[in-house]
């Protein structure tokens, strides 16, 4: 009688196959990174440990923009540029979860039928569950997985809700935000929250009669663009006008993000950056982690209603409210 198979020789197996590129491995490794049962927490943080740092990171873009600029048509038609180059392309696309009841469309990769049909690429909808900044709990791990498997450019597609999606330009290498062609009435809606992290800046729908619209609005965004500072000291970025539909401009929004990139690389301040992004994401899981134990802390559960309430209704500042809670855990 054969011994049973013990839990990391499954583990085993799943490693050997992200490592093949095998899309049903990465895809249960994947589903295992982003599990909240306490006993797949734990195979995760074995498998990506096992997994280690890729031998070859992968040039990491973020694409964010408001909802009906384009952006998963736009990713699908670089996407299958990208292929035809000899790339393997990971697109990891954040949709937004519902308030009520927690559930995502998960739309993207129906949007992406060229790189959802390619076994070339990899195409991951991911719901938010609650995070903010446009991405997902499990993104950055997921990334992680994405390199170990080969993949060679990961694309990371924010939700598009609006002005608060930097979490994306803390993950990747390069950042463009897609923008519609419009008038004076566009500009005012430029907050330098988003805008500072771009690095490229591309006014798509460049097409037919909104060819000449997107051109006026590509020159309005250059002159604002000089009066904010960017993230590093590589100066404004370059603001294109492409077409998703039709594929005019993709090359050159690309060779400008490869162009950014490379400067990044060749200061030093890329690999300082990647450095930044995973301490920074550490924190944010440490954040998320101690926020889901206080709640079903024992000390903590009687107190939560009352101080909820309390803050609720104005009768606590927020401030004594924390205090509270924190004190109830011994950390206050």
């Amino acid at each position: 009688m054969s011994e049973p198979r013990r839990p990391d020789q499954t583990l085993g197996q799943l490693i050997d196959g992200v490592r093949r590129r095998e899309p049903a491995a990465l895809g249960r490794a994947v589903s295992l990174i982003e599990s909240t049962a306490p006993a797949d927490r734990a195979r995760a943080g074995d498998l990506l440990t096992r997994l280690g740092p890729a031998a070859r990171p992968a040039v990491l873009v973020g694409i964010s923009g408001v909802p009906g600029v384009g952006k998963s048509t736009f990713i699908d038609g670089l996407g299958a540029r990208l292929l035809s180059r000899g790339h393997r392309v990971a697109v990891l696309a954040v949709d937004p979860s519902s308030a009520v009841s927690g559930g995502s469309i998960l739309g993207d990769k129906t949007r992406m039928q060229r790189l959802a049909g390619d076994p070339r690429a990899f195409v991951r909808p991911s719901p938010t569950a609650g995070t903010l900044g446009g991405v997902a709990p499990r993104t950055p791990e997921t990334i992680a997985l994405c390199e170990a498997a080969g993949f060679d450019v990961i694309i990371v597609e924010t939700v598009g809700v609006g002005q608060s999606e930097t979490s994306v330009a803390d993950l990747t290498d390069v950042f463009l935000v897609l923008m519609l062609p419009g008038g004076g009435d566009e500009l005012q809606g430029i907050k330098r929250g988003l805008m500072e992290r771009a690095d490229v800046i591309a006014v798509n729908k460049a097409d037919g009669s909104n060819a000449d619209r997107a051109m006026a609005t590509a020159r309005d965004y250059r002159t604002a663009m000089h009066l904010m500072r960017g993230r590093d000291a590589a100066g404004p970025p370059p603001v294109l006008t492409c077409s998703a539909l039709d594929g005019t401009g993709l090359d050159e929004v690309w060779s400008a993000l490869l162009e950014r990139r490379l400067g990044l690389v060749e200061s030093g301040v890329l690999a300082a950056r990647r450095r930044e992004q995973r301490v920074r994401w550490m924190w944010v899981l440490v954040e998320q982690r101690v926020r889901a134990g206080l709640e079903l802390h024992e000390s903590v559960h009687g107190l939560l209603g009352e101080v909820t309430r309390g803050v609720a209704d104005g009768s606590v500042p927020p401030s004594v409210a924390a205090e509270r809670l924190l004190r109830a855990v011994g950390l206050g």
